[in-house]
């Protein structure tokens, strides 16, 4: 079986509402100050009040994507998936280890910085706090 590559992005490109947001580990028990290189970098468009807007993400599925980052490990890369029922799920490419991940009640988060958001990580779900929002 052949790995397909993502094919780069052309910035100008995608409309205007495309974001590079940065979501970082929160307080919690094994990270009492949150973790800064614990993170996740996600390219999504978002409507005026934050939200991901699911028609322009259909529009553009290729350009919204997912980097998890991990202070002691390499990046994965992958996509941000629109499932049936709203459920938004990064799935990552050529990673035969590495299952999918899933935003918990993304479709109602506001991506705004110094909100908190919710992953679900291999059954266990971590916060993250929006530490940056920035235009493409």
């Amino acid at each position: 079986m052949s790995k397909t590559q993502s094919k780069p992005i052309l910035n100008t490109s995608l409309p205007a509402q495309f974001r590079q947001i940065r979501l970082e580990l929160a307080r919690e028990p094994d990270h009492p100050e949150g973790e800064h290189g614990v993170a996740y970098t996600i390219i999504a468009p978002l409507n005026p009040d934050g939200r991901i807007d699911p028609k322009l993400w259909k529009s553009h599925r290729d350009a919204c994507r997912v980097a998890r980052r991990r202070s002691k490990e390499a990046d994965q890369l992958g996509h941000l998936v629109h499932r049936p029922g709203g459920n938004w799920e990064f799935h990552y490419n050529g990673s035969a280890n590495l299952p999918d991940e899933s935003g918990y009640h993304f479709a109602d988060e506001h991506f705004v910085v110094g909100e908190y958001v919710s992953v679900s990580e291999r059954g266990k779900v971590h916060t993250y706090r929006v530490t940056s929002v920035e235009r493409l």
